[in-house]
């Protein structure tokens, strides 16, 4: 993407890198991973531009030393945003991942307020904006992303800083009926109606944002078409657009053909021995659907006695948030599952589901993607869930099967090519878990074609291209 050497200024909670001690003691820098940083460093090292964010570590860090070095090896200025343990306490952990996490994934029985952190979230995307003022030029582009900085682009304005502010929600968008039942609902609409251009990942977020608008402020004026929809409110035009984040598919793709992910695949199924193999991967968190995925495997053993001895399924879990209380109940709940299942319907030489509680590396990754027969990815609510994508985009055989969430962000794209269940739906999940035990190559074949050729047109470079095509229709 061309910007017409205009700087870029990325800002998201964390920077881009992780910052550690070596085994001698000193302080060692290294890129960070995942789908964002992948899409947008090259931007920013093009650019020329920076990079604004919390490090992560704490306070005993050489920590400028380390960014210079690190921002002039790579062509672009990582920024750190101070940030105290009180504030990570009550900003992140409080109202963005209490708050904000759960009212935004439909989950409004986890949701909880409290006004000491929603004043404490405002004082710390305050702190962010005045980083971004202090180096922000009068032409630069500013995309600042996801839920914990929603007000940045209000405070930038009361800095002076009005133009080429961009935001970015990875989560989902809840409806109105949802939304209204925030606190300060209409403070959150007026800080989002503060950017310029903002981008969702589905159509239905895009939708449920501009219903939430016309209700609480419905002296705004809208102008919509197929993609974008123009807000005007208190002398500002907002540009509100949906934009499907996806993954870099050439390089999954490659890296699915090596001979390390092979041979990682050969271990992940020599060790399993069984055979149809089923996974699911997922950070811990109540949203991911785990349990209920327990449940509709359990159903499927029941359901259809052919499949016993048969089919495995493997779920691995990442550690998450074990500090917090409804997590540890969460990893709680899934071993007493997992036991039961187990115990009620192992034979000698098979177990149902095998659980893992750990993180996997790149090529340990790419190879239990391409080890799979049966990728579910279920989750009860997501802004998108990449891993569908990742798994498809290393399925360079076709062999696979994806059985998708309703309710995750990529069904809107892989539908054609996905089994489509509701997670709620034990029977269903467990119905079509028996097609894709039973499914004919061919039929494999097909589906999984769908998939890899829409995600191999709407790539990650598409994904920045789409929305900055927008900004610049400003």
């Amino acid at each position: 993407m061309e910007f017409s050497n205009r700087k870029v200024i990325v800002v998201s909670n964390r920077l881009p890198i992780a910052i550690f001690k070596n085994e001698s003691g000193g302080w060692e820098i290294k890129p960070g991973t995942g789908g964002l940083v992948t899409a947008l460093e090259p931007i920013v090292r093009k650019s020329k531009g920076l990079w604004i964010g919390w490090s992560g570590y704490g306070e005993n860090a050489p920590s400028d030393e380390i960014l210079a070095d690190y921002g002039e090896k790579n062509n672009f200025k990582l920024v750190p945003v101070d940030i105290t343990e009180k504030e990570i306490a009550q900003y992140y952990r409080g109202f963005s991942n209490k708050s904000i996490w759960p009212l935004f994934h439909d989950m409004l029985g986890h949701f909880s307020y409290n006004f000491t952190n929603l004043n404490t979230y405002k004082d710390v995307n305050r702190k962010f904006a005045e980083k971004v003022a202090e180096y922000a030029g009068e032409n630069d582009i500013i995309w600042i992303h996801d839920y914990q900085l929603i007000c940045v682009g209000r405070y930038l304005r009361e800095l002076g800083i009005k133009r080429n502010l961009n935001f970015f929600l990875h989560i989902p968008f809840p409806s109105y009926d949802l939304f209204r039942r925030f606190p300060h609902n209409r403070e959150m609409i007026e800080a989002l109606l503060s950017y310029n251009h903002i981008g969702f990942q589905t159509a239905i977020d895009r939708r449920n944002f501009i219903s939430s608008v016309k209700w609480l402020l419905p002296d705004t004026i809208t102008t919509a078409n197929r993609r974008q929809t123009k807000i005007q409110y208190e002398g500002n035009e907002t540009i509100v657009g949906y934009y499907p984040i996806s993954i870099d598919f050439n390089e999954f793709n490659e890296a699915s053909k090596s001979r390390e992910a092979a041979d990682a695949a050969w271990y992940l199924r020599e060790n399993t021995n069984v055979d149809i193999l089923a996974l699911g991967l997922d950070r811990l968190d109540y949203t991911k659907g785990i349990p209920e995925r327990f449940l509709a495997f359990e159903r499927l053993l029941e359901k259809y006695p052919d499949t016993v001895g048969k089919i495995s399924f493997l779920q691995i879990v990442v550690p998450s948030r074990l500090n917090v209380r409804e997590y540890q109940d969460l990893k709680d709940e899934l071993d007493s599952l997992v036991g039961r299942i187990n115990s009620r319907f192992s034979i000698h030489g098979w177990v149902p589901i095998h659980y893992q509680f750990r993180t996997l590396n790149r090529i340990q990754l790419i190879g239990h993607y391409k080890a799979i027969d049966i990728a579910l990815v279920t989750p009860l609510r997501d802004g998108m869930n990449l891993i569908s994508k990742e798994y498809c985009a290393s399925t360079s055989d076709n062999r696979g099967v994806l059985i998708l969430s309703e309710f995750a962000g990529a069904a809107a794209q892989l539908s054609k090519g996905a089994l489509m269940v509701n997670p709620y739906d034990f029977d269903q999940t467990a119905d079509a878990l028996y097609q894709a035990f039973n499914m004919d190559h061919e039929e494999k074949a097909r589906r999984m074609r769908l998939m890899r050729s829409e995600i191999r047109r709407n790539d990650l470079n598409r994904w920045v291209r789409w929305f900055f095509r927008e900004e610049y229709r400003q």
